[in-house]
């Protein structure tokens, strides 16, 4: 997992409510256990036409969205089943964080093990980021905090092991693992 400390990037926004996990990675691309190569099918029914080429009409194959690391969803994001792929499919892609008014608990659980941001924010910042497609924010995970275009400070909450893994690049396990040499001594007490 890469490490996040802070992310300074233009936004993309899809204002669409209750965007559930199906539309963003389809079931029929959850045939693999890899975090790899899913970013090609992100949104795949909006990205793509039913012949397969690309929908100019979707924002994420806009050249303005070209790069975009953080994604400024419509409210419910996430919404639907619990597949891990979803956050899988958007970091591989190249998103780091979502900024919505509020996502599933699922998948915002999933999103926080799997290196990817979510934030929430109020009704007003999530208006002003709708209203400025493409806008420059900064977030510094360290200091909990996004920044928007015109200098606007917004804290965000994140639990602390969350935090200390997405800034250290670890997942669970990645965590416990770093802490074997103490396991081990531990265990050896009690023999």
């Amino acid at each position: 997992m890469k490490a996040i400390n802070t992310i300074t990037s233009r936004t993309v926004v899809m204002p669409n409510t209750d965007i559930d996990t199906d539309q963003i990675i389809p079931a029929r691309f959850l045939t693999t256990t890899e975090r790899s190569g899913l970013g090609q099918h992100l949104f795949s029914e909006w990205r793509y036409t039913p012949d397969g080429e690309p929908n100019p009409d979707f924002v994420l194959n806009t050249e303005q969205a070209s790069g975009c690391r953080v994604l400024v969803a419509g409210d419910n994001f996430g919404c639907g089943s619990s597949r891990e792929h979803a956050p899988w499919a958007l970091v591989d892609y190249g998103f780091q964080a979502v900024i919505s008014t509020s996502m599933a608990d699922i998948f915002r659980s999933n999103a926080l093990k799997n290196g990817l941001l979510p934030i929430v924010v109020n009704e007003a910042v999530h208006a002003a980021l709708i209203a400025s497609p493409g806008a420059n924010v900064t977030i510094s995970l360290g200091a909990r905090m996004l920044t928007l275009e015109h200098g606007e400070r917004v804290p965000f909450d994140i639990n602390n092991f969350s935090r200390y893994c997405l800034m250290n690049g670890v997942d669970e396990l990645g965590f416990l693992q770093s802490h074997l040499p103490a396991i081990e001594r531990f265990e050896k007490v009690r023999a």
